[in-house]
């Protein structure tokens, strides 16, 4: 039961990294500063959900999810 506990641990942290850095990629690859994606990345190190919420509102898709 420890075990379980551990490697569900271990894959949450992993999953967290791995948020952090798509989302520092991410910023990067929208033409955005890199002050502003070591922010984005600092933020959500520090507050995983919240900073998500809040990254996905902001990201600015410029539109190219409703094109006609």
């Amino acid at each position: 039961m420890i075990l379980f506990f551990f490697l569900f641990s271990v894959l949450l942290f992993i999953l967290h990294i791995a948020i952090c850095v798509w989302a520092y990629r991410d910023a990067l690859k929208k033409g955005r500063s890199q002050e502003f994606a070591l922010l984005i990345l600092i933020g959500l190190f520090f507050f995983p959900v919240l900073g998500l919420i809040v990254y996905l509102l902001i990201r600015n898709d410029n539109g190219s999810r409703y094109r006609y």
